[in-house]
């Protein structure tokens, strides 16, 4: 799962580290009095400005830095050759006590980033755990996975994938859960877990699908009013991956890429997860066959459903081909035109790569 490049990713307003130009204002601003006023024949009532650095210093500075500042502005207001300490230039105590207040502002803003960037590392360590990287190959699998979360701040929402090797093949999954954020979390922990345990176990993805769906109900059952419910592909890779076996439930198949075209599968749509029909109305699985050089490209709902401006939704099939790239960097160019085509994308991306490969050698 890549998570380097993502758009909706911190800016400095929300935490990240502040740009090269907000560190270099404080600094240039009392390089630019002191010029300016050496510079000019008669005084310049410019002694205002000095009062701004001390607290422009707290956004990118520490106390120690932001005192220093604080003094090279009251040396300036007092050396004679800058003439900023005429009567009516400026208050010398008030800029002062603002540099003592932005001392002490910087001091708790320290540490509480610290705290910040503490909590932040737990909680990426704790989403981690549940949506852990994806290897690039998983048997005879060559696999990438990409995820950009709808809620800021979060590497893990509505939407999950995994791929898992087992006795009987590699197996892949890739679903939506109702709702997105923080609050699917669980559920996804929940399901990656019954698919983890299913892999080792059961016989055929038609069986995989039915473990989820159980594991939903049985999650459900004890939640009054729950309407707990989920999408999802399974898809199992028979020996060689010279085939792959596709059931979905509730969200159409991927799409096949192969010679240049890109096709999506005609898979029976089944019912959702989670609604505990899985033995009235069993999963169909459909067999399809596969060549070097294939490409399996799942894409979740945040993909299809995005609109531009206009209200169009995102034209997957026609621009997915004009792509060059194999596994990640196919997944990396659709998501960077992705989100030239829609700005604003208010639901979890998702998009697993699968490509039948060589095993690497151990």
């Amino acid at each position: 799962m890549s998570g380097a490049r993502d758009r909706d990713r911190r800016s400095w307003l929300t935490g990240a580290p502040p740009p090269g130009w907000v560190r270099v204002l404080p600094a240039a601003m009392l390089a630019g009095v002191c010029v300016a006023t050496l510079a000019s024949p008669g005084p310049l009532d410019i002694g205002f400005l000095l009062g701004a650095i001390p607290p422009l210093a707290v956004l990118s500075y520490g106390p120690a830095a932001t005192a220093v500042l604080g003094v090279l502005v009251l040396a300036v207001l007092n050396v004679p050759a800058f003439r900023l300490n005429d009567p009516g230039s400026t208050d010398v105590l008030t800029v002062g006590f603002v540099a003592a207040l932005s001392v002490i502002v910087s001091f708790v803003r320290s540490r509480r980033d610290a705290q910040l960037v503490t909590e932040r590392a737990v909680a990426e360590a704790a989403q981690r755990a549940v949506v852990p990287l994806l290897p690039e190959q998983v048997g005879p699998v060559r696999c990438a996975g990409l995820y950009r979360a709808a809620q800021r701040g979060t590497l893990v929402g509505g939407d999950f994938f995994d791929v898992r090797d087992g006795p009987c093949g590699v197996r892949a999954v890739m679903g939506d859960v109702q709702g997105h954020g923080l609050s699917a979390v669980a559920t996804v922990a929940s399901l990656l877990g019954a698919f983890r345990e299913a892999v080792l176990d059961r016989p055929d993805p038609e069986s995989v699908a039915a473990r989820l769906d159980r594991r939903l109900v049985v999650d459900s059952a004890a939640v009054r009013h729950s309407e707990l419910f989920a999408t999802a592909v399974v898809l199992e890779f028979g020996a060689g991956a010279r085939a792959v076996r596709i059931v979905a439930c509730g969200q159409p198949g991927p799409v096949l890429l192969r010679d240049g075209r890109a096709v999506e599968l005609d898979v029976p749509v089944g019912m959702p997860l989670g609604l505990g029909l899985s033995d009235a109305s069993p999963p169909i699985a459909v067999t399809v066959a596969l060549r070097p050089g294939d490409l399996l490209f799942l894409a979740s709902d945040g993909v299809w459903e995005a609109r531009n401006a206009a209200g169009a939704f995102y034209p997957l099939l026609e621009r997915i081909t004009d792509f060059a790239g194999d596994l990640p960097g196919l997944a990396e160019r659709v998501w960077a035109d992705l989100v030239r085509w829609a700005p604003v994308l208010k639901d979890d991306v998702t998009m697993l790569v699968l490509a039948p490969g060589v095993p690497q050698a151990r």
